[in-house]
């Protein structure tokens, strides 16, 4: 009988020597062929010389961690499929192993070897192990666990905010919030789309009552793929965000969640060195050095039935927004490297 890995290379990136060799004997006794790296500068040097079909690694390792590594290759538009597994209880680090690309995540210590054997096929043969009413059936799952516990939600959607330092997309990016400690405000999220751009936004969610919360989480889990598949139609163009914010104001209706949704999205392409903004129902004013630009509120999203908005373009190297609501006001800062 066929063995269920037989051909399937499998590189295993993992820095404790016993769990590296029990992946290693399991993997193989199931027909797979093997190489291993002890961290993600290890992982590199080894796919000089192999293509593997699947890579396993770990979050936190020396010289290069997982979330380095994962984000190195998919920059240089390398699509491995990518299987996590880690003891991080860091739910920001988990959301952006996600949002980076893998294919899946297990906590360890991992004992059920008949999950993690699934998990396995279904990273290499996605088709045959995940139908769309499967993935449907778990997002509804999950969304039901949320609308039923705000107090969960809230201490959920705290431990995604970013940190407030980093440097991603060849940029520096940090930001100053000013917020009641006790409460959600304004929300903020910053990801890397390219090597070269990056998109963020703002949601006040003390408009909404529990239903702020949940916007902000379902922003937050679809954001980059409306962004992305918009910069797919876009070609060589810089992406239309009255366009996205029109879609997320779509989207909250569908999940029927009723109440105002302050917004503000902006988009930076550090080689462009061109900034966007877009606000539906937030104050802002961008300052580069040189110029002071207040940016048009509008209305805030979930207000009509559609969102009219005007987007605003500058070309800069440098940047401060400020940005206010209801929710509190905050301050991110932008230099490209």
């Amino acid at each position: 009988m066929t063995q269920p890995l037989a051909g399937k290379h499998i590189l295993i990136v993992e820095d404790e020597p016993v769990f590296r060799s029990l992946l290693d004997s399991w993997l193989s006794s199931l027909g797979a062929i093997t190489s291993l790296a002890e961290d993600g500068i290890d992982a590199l040097e080894k796919m000089i010389n192999i293509t593997p079909d699947l890579m396993i690694c770990d979050i936190e390792m020396p010289r290069m961690n997982g979330l380095k590594l994962v984000e190195h290759l998919r920059n240089e538009g390398n699509q491995t499929p990518i299987l996590v597994i880690s003891a991080t209880e860091n739910m920001a680090d988990i959301a952006k192993a996600l949002r980076l690309g893998v294919q899946d995540i297990l906590l360890k210590p991992v004992k059920d070897l008949n999950r993690l054997r699934e998990t396995v096929l279904a990273c290499l043969y996605p088709n045959m192990f995940n139908s769309r009413v499967e993935e449907e059936e778990r997002l509804f799952q999950d969304w039901d666990a949320l609308v039923s516990d705000p107090p969960a939600a809230a201490k959920l959607l705290q431990e995604l905010q970013p940190p407030v330092q980093q440097t991603i997309s060849h940029c520096r990016v940090n930001y100053r919030q000013l917020v009641a400690a006790d409460q959600p405000g304004l929300v903020l999220d910053i990801a890397p789309l390219s090597d070269s751009d990056l998109a963020f936004y703002s949601l006040d969610v003390t408009r909404a009552g529990d239903n702020g919360v949940l916007a902000a989480l379902l922003l937050r889990a679809l954001f980059n793929g409306l962004l992305q598949e918009q910069l797919s139609h876009q070609g060589q163009r810089l992406p239309e965000l009255g366009s996205l914010l029109k879609q997320v104001n779509q989207l909250f209706r569908q999940a029927n969640l009723p109440g105002q949704f302050p917004l503000l999205v902006g988009y930076y392409h550090s080689g462009l060195k061109n900034l966007i903004l877009v606000s539906a129902g937030l104050n802002a004013s961008l300052n580069t050095g040189e110029h002071h630009i207040e940016v048009s509120n509008g209305v805030p999203l979930g207000t009509l039935g559609t969102a009219y908005l005007n987007q605003i373009s500058h070309r800069c190297s440098s940047w401060q927004c400020q940005i206010w609501g209801a929710g509190g006001r905050l301050r991110l800062m932008l230099s490209t490297e």
